[in-house]
């Protein structure tokens, strides 16, 4: 099925690896054209340069309000314009209730919120007025249903998911969806580390049996950027095997 994204200029935060990078593979093999950022320039010159011709990079932090919002602008600069944002950033260190202290939260505000906020103010006012755009924000399963030892996350991401709920009642009439992927576990680097030893009791959990791809997370991604998603806006997607249970 032709996603009707062939042309099309899409910025992906973080996505040096993992469900970042198959993101922004998955826009590519769709035809669009694609900038990606990392905070370190040789591991974004090496995923840039898998994507293939045309791929860009830039190196940027995240948790810096000038960051976050010059990504954007480079990729805009770079591309000529901006057609398709996806919001992604590291997760903060695991914690608890217990273990973690007041002032760690800022740090962790500022990657899975702030910046989510940041980029959309700098990428969506031009997407309205082209009367097309797509924002996809990666954040995580956890949104939904908390991850115990992930307070710093589970706080942060949900204070996203409210934003960008917001954000999409907002700007619907504008020719504009605003939409979440809430990724369960994945084969990435982050689910390794996070889980450790603990990883196959937390895979015996999962319904199907195995951990996401992320090649197949980054389709969905894709698929929500599509022509055939034109209607499809304030939603939160669990892309997780199954794992969570809730009715809604």
């Amino acid at each position: 099925m032709d996603l009707g994204l062939s042309g099309r200029r899409a910025a992906v935060a973080a996505a040096t690896s993992g469900l970042g990078y198959a993101t922004a593979a998955a826009l590519v093999a769709e035809g669009a054209r694609v900038t990606i950022c990392g905070s370190d320039a040789d591991r974004a010159r090496a995923a840039a340069d898998r994507l293939g011709p045309g791929a860009g990079w830039i190196v940027t932090d995240l948790t810096d309000p000038d960051g976050a919002e010059g990504f954007v602008r480079a990729a805009e600069a770079a591309m000529g314009g901006l057609d398709i944002l996806v919001t992604n950033a590291p997760g903060p260190p695991p914690g608890t209730f217990a273990s973690a202290r007041a002032e760690d939260y800022p740090a962790a505000l500022d990657l899975n919120l702030m910046s989510v906020v940041r980029m959309c103010l700098a990428a969506v006012p031009a997407m309205q007025a082209q009367r097309w755009g797509r924002v996809v924000a990666i954040t995580s399963i956890a949104v939904r249903q908390p991850i115990p030892t992930l307070i710093l996350s589970n706080t942060a991401r949900a204070g996203a998911t409210g934003f960008l709920k917001t954000l999409a009642r907002e700007v619907a009439g504008d020719g504009v969806t605003v939409n979440s992927v809430q990724p369960g576990l994945h084969d990435t680097d982050r689910v390794g580390a996070v889980y450790g030893e603990r990883l196959p009791d937390a895979v015996a959990d999962i319904p199907a049996g195995e951990l996401g791809r992320a090649s197949d997370f980054g389709a969905a991604v894709a698929f929500l950027c599509s022509e055939q998603a034109r209607y499809i806006t304030g939603v939160g997607l669990p892309v997780d095997g199954g794992v969570y249970q809730a009715l809604l």
